[in-house]
């Protein structure tokens, strides 16, 4: 398994952030996916990478220790799993996202390896963050 983390501090509330991130479609479009479509809690996101084109199918799943936590159902990983949580601090609020993904070399192949997807996802997620900050008021 592969893992992905951005941790930032985001001065607004837990409830802020909250809010903001529990806005899916807006949330998920600001990791600047070229396709987004949430329907109730199923997210369908494509991206360009490279020279190949990852379309995933996700579920929102419960999670009692995440504020958002989604699973692939359909896609090109063997395995894939992102957790958001939210943790009070002095100055505001703390924000952790992390995936975690296995690759299923069968599909991947030679054109993604996991170096490619790690540092893609990285950039999804601080993309993310920023959003979250500027919907707060940053």
């Amino acid at each position: 398994m592969q893992t992905v983390t951005v941790t930032r501090s985001v001065p607004a509330s837990v409830e802020e952030v909250r809010d903001a991130m529990l806005d899916l479609e807006p949330f998920t479009r600001a990791a600047g996916f070229d396709e987004v479509v949430v329907d109730d809690q199923t997210i369908h996101v494509a991206n360009k990478v490279g020279i190949a084109t990852i379309s995933l199918d996700l579920e929102v799943v419960d999670d009692p220790d995440a504020t958002l936590a989604y699973e692939q159902r359909e896609g090109i990983f063997e395995e894939m799993r992102t957790i958001f949580t939210l943790r009070p601090v002095a100055d505001g609020t703390e924000l952790t996202a992390t995936t975690e993904f296995a690759l299923d070399v069968a599909l991947v192949g030679e054109v993604l390896d996991a170096t490619v997807i790690t540092r893609q996802r990285k950039k999804e997620l601080e993309a993310q963050v920023d959003y979250i900050e500027d919907v707060v008021g940053i």
